[in-house]
């Protein structure tokens, strides 16, 4: 981690329904139900890594009638960002959830997340280098039960790493269901659903560092 970036400032543009993260939130958050849809499990197991201050999971959940199915946790390592989504949980009692001060770059984080139905990897293959995105997308077999849903953001800032991180995908297990990249924005929102083989998370060990 650098402190290059206020990691909790960052979160400042959702403020404006019309700013390019405001509009990713939002299609973030339409899989994120969509997802939940889909599933008619009577628990499922959510992991978000580098979870900010969760606004995704907790504005795609508090609505729904149904949010109890859900045991999420949120893995944040900056402290204000960690407060700032403990007070989002507690406002909407979503009592399944759980956010974790920690470095979700280290598998030591998912002790307790893993293996997860859903992960939400938002702000993360953006902020990391390329060796680590791929590094991210061969580790999630670890961190994905039987028949989850990974839901990714990135930057289409070139070059262009998109087209490569669909295909590391592809590699380590998994079909894609959606990719969105819009042509006014520099954002993309993909969506995969995991049909390999899950296998075991290490207790400890680097999948990630961020980069800025």
């Amino acid at each position: 981690m650098t402190a290059a970036t206020d990691w909790h400032d960052w979160h400042l543009p959702y403020d404006d329904d019309t700013s390019p993260l405001s509009r990713r939130l939002r299609l973030v958050q339409q899989h994120i139900n969509d997802w939940l849809d889909r599933r008619s499990d009577s628990s499922l197991r959510v992991v978000s890594v580098c979870a900010g201050q969760g606004r995704d999971l907790i504005g795609a959940l508090a609505p729904r009638p149904d949010a109890d199915r859900v045991h999420a946790e949120l893995i944040e390592y900056d402290p204000r960002n960690v407060a700032a989504a403990r007070l989002g949980i507690a406002a909407v009692t979503l009592t399944g959830f759980t956010a974790t001060e920690a470095d979700a770059g280290d598998f030591t984080a998912y002790r307790t997340a893993a293996p997860a139905d859903l992960v939400v990897l938002a702000g993360v293959l953006g902020n990391i280098s390329d060796e680590d995105v791929r590094a991210t997308v061969d580790a999630l077999p670890r961190l994905c039960a039987s028949n989850a849903t990974v839901i990714w953001t990135r930057t289409r800032r070139d070059p262009d790493l998109t087209p490569a991180i669909r295909g590391w995908f592809a590699a380590a297990g998994f079909a894609e269901e959606a990719f969105h990249a819009p042509s006014d924005v520099l954002f993309s929102v993909g969506v995969h659903r995991f049909h390999g083989q899950p296998r075991a998370a290490p207790p400890s060990g680097r999948i990630f560092t961020f980069a800025v």
